[in-house]
């Protein structure tokens, strides 16, 4: 019979995300002071009116605001087409106090997402999305990672979780979340295996898993009972009623470590989106 683990480490993205953020008041402050009071703005865009995405975007400038930066809202109408969405992020591109731009996805059906994200700048693609910037990131090149596994990687070095010669199962492969987490583990020297939906003998493989990373965008698709004693788990997924990707229930007295859902991945996703755009404002001639 296994023994209750009755201390895991609980990975709380939320004080960590607030720790970052008083740090990036400083780093903010001291740009404007160096800049004339010029600010750094985080340009936010979304097409439609998805109430999810919307209420994302408005997190995402309050963040701003915390900090003591500026965002600039893009809203576009649902028929937008990629052409001009296209234009609307040239726009931004083109403008120097946009430090950071934000395509916020999903787009409508429409629109081609891959064209536009990678229209994006890449010293402006604060959240990651582009080709060229996953490019970089996966060959171990400067690049702003994609903000979700970007945030967990920090997180996992903050409560010094060990990476390095672990085996890491990744559920889900998003070109914004499952791979580049799966290439960000891969560069820490963990052993890396990427499942899916439709992968044979999936809980066979988890249960191998000394880090299992859930971002198949399903509730509670992995249950606790694959998860082996003593593992690592991060859960990417938010659904409505507060559940995630994995079954944590089941899980949360049997691990080494854990992300709650809310408050673990969601607020570091924001953080590093943040954090890269004052790292680009750094960087940025101006």
């Amino acid at each position: 019979m296994t023994e209750p683990n009755s201390n895991p480490i609980v990975l709380d993205g939320r004080s960590l995300a607030k720790e970052i953020e008083q740090t990036l008041a400083i780093r903010v402050k001291a740009l404007k002071e160096k800049r004339g009071g010029m600010v750094p703005v985080l340009a936010t865009i979304l097409v439609g009116e998805d109430p999810s995405s919307a209420t994302y975007v408005r997190m995402k400038g309050k963040a701003c605001e915390r900090v003591g930066m500026e965002s600039l809202k893009v809203a576009l109408p649902e028929e937008t087409t990629t052409e001009e969405l296209l234009a609307e992020i040239a726009k931004l591109n083109a403008n120097p106090r946009v430090c950071g731009i934000l395509l916020q996805h999903p787009v409508p059906p429409q629109i081609d997402e891959r064209a536009c994200f990678n229209q994006i700048d890449l010293a402006k693609d604060a959240d990651g999305v582009t080709v060229l910037g996953f490019g970089r990131m996966s060959m171990g090149e400067p690049a702003y990672g994609s903000a979700t596994p970007a945030g967990i990687m920090r997180m996992l070095s903050h409560y010094k979780i060990p990476v390095e010669g672990k085996h890491a199962v990744v559920i889900g492969r998003s070109p914004i979340l499952g791979k580049p987490i799966a290439m960000m583990l891969l560069n820490a020297n963990a052993t890396v295996t990427i499942c899916h939906s439709r992968t044979k003998n999936l809980p066979d493989l988890i249960k191998s898993a000394d880090i299992v990373v859930g971002a198949v965008g399903k509730p509670e698709f992995i249950k606790g009972a694959w998860i082996k004693d003593g593992a690592v788990v991060v859960d990417a997924g938010y659904h409505p009623g507060g559940i995630g990707d994995i079954e944590l229930s089941a899980v949360v007295n049997r691990c080494a470590a854990y992300t709650p859902v809310p408050g673990g991945v969601g607020p570091m996703t924001i953080a590093t989106l943040i954090a890269q755009t004052v790292e680009s404002a750094e960087h940025l001639p101006r």
